[in-house]
């Protein structure tokens, strides 16, 4: 089974307004090779922005650069290796960027790991 396909079956789901977290306990087995033995941080994270949120791509893209910031900026802290998939909701086009950014900071703390 895929990373991808095991966050979405058996991941736990954070949800908010405009933002959805699943988070998984990391397995190295699902890694490449190359990256199993040591994995550069104890998390890895994903930003989903379907077309369903906006038709154009630059808005989508403006997204996922902006939570891809806020999470290298302030990183999950977990002591337990995690993958994390943050989905965007319909909608989350239209809403201010400090908004998204605490409720990525909300979800995060939720899931525990802030």
């Amino acid at each position: 089974m895929k990373v991808f396909d095991r966050l979405y079956r058996q991941g736990r789901r954070f949800h908010g307004t405009w933002l959805t977290l699943r988070v998984l306990p990391a397995v190295a087995a699902l890694l490449p090779p190359g990256d199993r033995p040591h994995p550069s941080s104890p998390w890895r994270c994903a930003v989903v922005v379907s077309s369903k949120v906006s038709k154009r791509a630059v808005r989508r893209n403006r997204l996922r650069r902006l939570l891809h910031q806020e999470l290298l900026l302030h990183p999950p802290t977990t002591e337990r290796p995690a993958w994390l998939v943050f989905s965007l909701k319909p909608g989350s086009v239209d809403a201010d960027e400090a908004l998204l950014l605490g409720e990525c900071r909300q979800l995060l703390r939720k899931a525990e790991l802030r």
